[in-house]
């Protein structure tokens, strides 16, 4: 079992290229499609909270970091585009697809922007909610990754 010494470790050691995009198992038949994603077998962490983002108006969400949380970002509906930042670099992911994901490692700064008016973005994390997994400010995530 890791550390909590070692898990903030790494966090503070991800990059932007520890995020990838991972197709989502998709059967389709005569009935219709389905999409399965189970955790630890489809993605790198067991899933303990599930939410999702709608009805967003032409406005950023996210603007933050986890230090310990996994995420798999899912637009299961429309489109967003997802921007992760390691404090050196940023990537841009566009999400438009609802058979991929994208993995988000803890110890990365994320912006979702550009949502669709249609967009419904899924969201499987590793965590409960934790207010202390977060990091609202820009400078003090700067600085968590320079420690």
């Amino acid at each position: 079992m890791t550390s909590q010494m070692e898990m903030l470790e790494k966090s503070r050691r991800s990059t932007v290229d520890d995020c990838r995009t991972m197709d989502i198992r998709q059967y389709t038949d005569v009935r219709g499609d389905l999409s399965v994603i189970e955790g630890s077998s489809d993605i790198p962490f067991d899933i303990k909270r599930v939410y999702y983002l709608y009805n967003v108006p032409d406005a950023a969400r996210g603007a933050h970091a986890h230090k310990a949380l996994h995420q798999l970002l899912v637009a299961v509906h429309g489109s967003v585009e997802v921007t992760v930042d390691d404090g050196s670099r940023q990537r841009t992911f566009l999400l438009d697809n609802k058979n991929q994901g994208l993995y988000v490692v803890p110890g990365l700064w994320r912006t979702l922007n550009h949502f669709t008016p249609d967009n419904v973005t899924l969201v499987l994390a590793s965590e409960h909610y934790a207010p202390d997994d977060y990091i609202r400010d820009y400078a003090e995530f700067r600085q968590f990754k320079q420690e």
